[in-house]
């Protein structure tokens, strides 16, 4: 009897070691990278945050260049913040986000996504100019109007006469 107790005490405690060794390996690997906001524009600032990241590192992506994390004190969950500004010629599209710590890496693809502009100060029309269709609608727009602002002053001009 006291054997099996002994075996069972036993049991339970390199079972115990034996799943604390993992919790522990993976207590100083990052984790959850969350990039906010997650929908940005290009130029614009993102700020990034990583948990299990005691010590600060650094974090790269296509869309900025390297930029440095810093240990935020006091987080229960040890993380890391940074911040980047996403370069002005990055193509729209989603972007993967790679931080490493204390020589650890952690990749996380589609953490953010780069908006595309618009053609600004044209209406979003082209610079090529008015094709001869455009031309002949817009000509006949103008001289409808122009019949119909005649046929109106007319008719106002003989109803007072009455």
């Amino acid at each position: 009897m006291r054997k099996s107790r002994a075996l069972a005490v036993s049991a339970v405690a390199v079972a115990a070691v034996g799943l604390a060794a993992p919790a522990a390996v993976a207590w100083d690997t990052p984790s959850n990278i969350v990039a906010l906001p997650a929908v940005i524009a290009r130029g614009g600032q993102l700020t990034v945050t990583v948990d299990n990241c005691p010590n600060g590192g650094t974090m790269t992506s296509r869309a900025f260049p390297r930029a440095r994390l810093t240990a935020v004190p006091n987080s229960p969950k040890q993380s890391a913040r940074g911040t980047a500004t996403v370069s002005s010629t990055a193509r729209p599209g989603s972007y993967d986000i790679t931080v490493n710590c204390s020589g650890r890496t952690l990749t996380k693809p589609a953490a953010f996504t780069v908006l595309g502009g618009t053609q600004g100060g044209l209406g979003g029309s082209s610079s090529t100019g008015a094709t001869p269709a455009d031309m002949a609608v817009g000509g006949a727009l103008v001289a409808a109007a122009a019949v119909g602002g005649g046929v109106f002053w007319m008719r106002r001009r003989t109803e007072k006469k009455i």
